[in-house]
């Protein structure tokens, strides 16, 4: 395969500066442009301060770390003497306050004690919430992808920003922007979905969140960071870090396109390559991905970051260097400015550097790099943070109430036969049933909030005590944790603990059928039944290691799990089926027999509040599904915005999923009506502009998400059955109507052509609006016209825009 031919369109990457032109200025003199200071400070740089500031401390940093994170200076003289680029994770296992009295020593003893007083980045985890005690966990990411809310995920990072900010952290290590097309892959819940559009839109408003709108990030904000560049969301068999088999034309128009959205348009402060390969190169060691798309075409002139030993897996795992000296060569060659978690094998650039082996222009390039986000982020001018602040920002009670508002908008009503809602008045008993039913699951790269609110907690404190809420647990999916710390026992929740035991094992299923009597006779002793099923967080995770594996070969229940439903539909009682899980799961006959079925995902600390509301009436659900949801594990890949080739059909069985992408019910009904098309301006460098009707014609408000695809019909190389180019939440009282329009840029149609040029072909579109990718309620024509038009960079388009009426 020719891998990334396109011709670079420009080249931004950093120019060695001319120092002298400086020489009198003083890099802490904040008058002085961002280049200007860089300039000066990198002019002062030994070679060995030079490369500190590529390193990164982590297992080495918590020789760092006393008592209460009391600083051992003893350790910073040995540890710190020349100062460091990044301090990984300082939160760990300390109090908001204490992390804060941690982080301010550490900067305190770098700015006093170094010779030039350079300030350090503390990078942490902030997937769906700091992961750190007691800060507000939100929504899993899937589950907040299920919101298509690009103003609540914008609202999310930010909370998010807050929380690791005022405890001194400056950079979060996400958001993940990987297109996810394998549900087998453990990783899939760390992601938004399987539409690079859809995925790109919450990005860009996830950055924005982050960072803010300004080149300077305020101090109340951190810097983002893109992640996995590239492909990571296909791996072979579904397994992390596997190969991904994808070629250009797919890598460019799927997986690249979120990232180049959230770089140009967002302007993400750094980046992070991928563990795995394409075509023979694994990420770390691929200048084409990482300097020649990312820096010549995009134009980034941020951060590039390894993944965690990523760089030392060019020899352990990928066989590629053949030594730890090649391994850096390859690295810093191909783009990679700075090495976490730990400082492997980038200490030998000094020694590299003073052997030829690297030119002293490269160090000068990254280091030029991480202090100018250092400048950016304020830390010269203000390193320190205020720890009387930290306990009225974590764990707010506005966070929480966002992390309410959040959970109930990502949950998806999948089926509803009429049994939802439930009517509280007609209620005496509920059975809540289930293997987590009484626990708060909170997916990866979680920590341990304040507290949280159960399913089954959440059904008690919505009926009161004139309604009686029994619990049986039905079912035990793997080994209960040991010792649970006293945090995650007050918490109802063991999430930080499995998702970290090493050797997760099943659980012993000797009293199976057991625990389905008791089940049961509850579900029949009662007026309603709640079932959560699912996973946890030890059957679906991130793999990052042989002993500690997440990825699977079948989606099915594990456990009794299915019998369990199975026998609780048999008793008759009304009931309710509710997915808490990190991946999508195949339900087999259940999605036919259970009356309804809610995709709720691994909801944050507020699960429980936010289920008994949909439950109950006081939410109308409104979420749709960024992913479809497979039969069987035999159809993977199972994405809509397939090739017209790849569904002609199985044997006895057929290709449609089990539920759609963008598929989501409501208590109410959403009419579609009046399309309306304006293709006079349908060329290159052009805009088509889509209006519709859209009528809650229900009894009930309720909010709709209206989706835009679009199919190229005939083209130069194949393309998609469907492509969704564009969609708005709309909310609508009952019987209003409001006026939805798309303004579509032309430009957005463009892809590779057979000779790998980004065009924009004449020709017909066929426009599509409706409620789900597999629910089109609307559907119009328009001719593209002209000739082909190549669409240079500057004039790429990435989102559609939306308003409403």
């Amino acid at each position: 395969m020719r891998m990334f031919s396109v011709k670079k369109v420009c080249a931004l990457g950093f120019v060695t500066l001319a120092f002298s032109s400086f020489a009198a200025s003083d890099y802490h003199d904040s008058s002085l442009s961002t280049e200007q200071r860089v300039s000066n400070l990198l002019g002062q740089m030994t070679l060995q301060e030079k490369v500190a500031q590529l390193e990164t401390v982590w297992h080495e940093g918590r020789e760092l770390k006393g008592s209460n994170g009391v600083l051992k200076t003893d350790m910073a003289k040995k540890i710190l003497p020349l100062g460091i680029g990044h301090v990984a994770r300082p939160s760990e296992d300390l109090s908001p306050v204490d992390t804060v009295k941690y982080t301010n020593a550490i900067q305190k003893w770098l700015v006093e004690n170094t010779r030039l007083g350079i300030p350090a980045i503390f990078h942490e985890e902030a997937l769906h919430g700091h992961a750190a005690s007691e800060a507000t966990s939100f929504p899993q990411a899937i589950a907040m992808a299920s919101t298509w809310d690009p103003t609540l995920i914008h609202d999310i990072y930010q909370a998010s920003a807050e929380e690791v900010r005022a405890r001194g952290g400056n950079q979060a290590l996400t958001p993940i922007l990987d297109v996810a097309r394998d549900p087998r892959w453990g990783r899939i819940e760390e992601t938004m979905g399987e539409d690079p559009y859809l995925i790109a839109e919450l990005g860009v408003s996830a950055v924005k969140g982050f960072q803010g709108d300004d080149q300077q990030i305020p101090g109340n904000r951190v810097m983002a960071t893109l992640k996995h560049l590239a492909g990571h969301g296909q791996p072979t068999g579904g397994l992390n870090i596997a190969p991904a088999p994808i070629g250009e034309r797919a890598l460019r128009e799927v997986f690249l396109f979120p990232f180049e959205a959230a770089v140009t348009l967002a302007h993400v402060g750094s980046v992070m390559a991928s563990y795995n390969e394409i075509d023979g190169i694994p990420s770390h060691a691929n200048k084409m991905l990482l300097t020649d798309i990312l820096r010549d075409e995009w134009g980034f002139d941020g951060l590039l970051v390894s993944d965690y030993y990523a760089i030392k897996e060019l020899i352990t795992r990928h066989g590629l260097a053949g030594s730890d000296e090649n391994a850096a060569i390859m690295a810093l060659n191909a783009g990679v400015d700075v090495e976490m978690p730990d400082r492997d094998v980038f200490p030998l650039l000094e020694k590299l550097v003073t052997e030829k082996k690297i030119p002293l222009h490269k160090i000068d390039t990254a280091v030029a790099r991480i202090l100018r986000e250092k400048f950016k982020l304020g830390l010269f001018e203000n390193p320190y943070t205020d720890e009387n602040k930290v306990h009225a920002i974590v764990g707010s009670k506005a966070h929480r109430a966002l992390a309410q508002t959040s959970a109930e908008k990502a949950m998806v009503l999948l089926k509803n036969d009429g049994v939802l809602p439930f009517n509280s008045a007609d209620i005496k008993q509920v059975a809540v049933i289930g293997p987590h039913a009484d626990e708060t699951l909170l997916g990866g790269y979680s920590d341990i909030p304040r507290q949280t609110v159960t399913i089954l907690d959440g059904i008690r404190n919505k009926l009161g005590q004139s309604t009686k809420v029994e619990f049986s647990r039905g079912a035990v999916i793997t080994e209960d944790i040991k010792d649970p710390s006293p945090a995650s026992v007050k918490a109802q929740s063991y999430s930080k603990e499995r998702w970290n035991k090493e050797n997760m094992k099943l659980a012993d299923q000797s009293n199976a059928q057991q625990l389905i009597d008791d089940a049961v006779a509850l579900a029949k002793s009662s007026d309603i039944a709640v079932v959560v099923v699912g996973s946890n967080e030890g059957t679906s995770r991130e793999a990052w290691a042989e002993n500690h594996l997440g990825d699977r070969d079948s989606l099915d229940l594990l456990g009794s799990q299915h019998a369990l439903v199975e026998a609780v539909l048999a008793t008759g009682t009304p009931t309710v089926v509710i997915l808490s899980n990190g991946r999508p799961l195949t339900l087999g006959n259940l999605y036919q027999d259970a009356p309804a079925i809610i995709e709720a995902w691994y909801l944050g600390q507020e699960t429980g509040t936010a289920i008994a509301n949909v439950l109950f009436g006081d939410v109308n659900p409104s979420g749709k599904l960024p992913l479809s949801l497979p039969k069987t594990v035999g159809q993977l890949p199972v994405f809509y915005n397939h090739k017209p080739s790849a569904k002609r059909g199985y044997i006895f069985a057929d290709t449609a999923p089990a539920f759609a992408f963008g598929h989501g019910l409501s208590y109410t009904t959403f009419a579609y009506s009046d399309l309306t098309i304006d293709a006079s301006n349908a060329q290159a460098n052009g805009k088509v502009i889509a209006s519709f009707t859209l009528t809650n014609d229900g009894k009930v408000d309720g909010e709709e998400v209206a989706q835009l695809y679009i199919r190229d019909v005939f083209s130069s190389v194949t393309r998609p059955v469907k492509e969704l180019k564009g969609f708005k939440r709309v909310a609508l009282k009952a019987g209003q109507s409001k006026r939805v329009t798309f303004t579509l840029p032309v430009n957005l149609l463009a892809f590779y052509n057979v000779d790998m040029q980004f065009v924009v072909e004449p020709g017909a579109i066929n426009v599509m609006i409706g409620s789900a990718s597999d629910d089109i309620r609307l559907e119009e024509p328009f001719e593209i016209v002209g000739q082909v038009s190549e669409i240079t960079q500057k004039n790429k388009a990435y989102l559609t825009e939306v308003s409403i009426l």
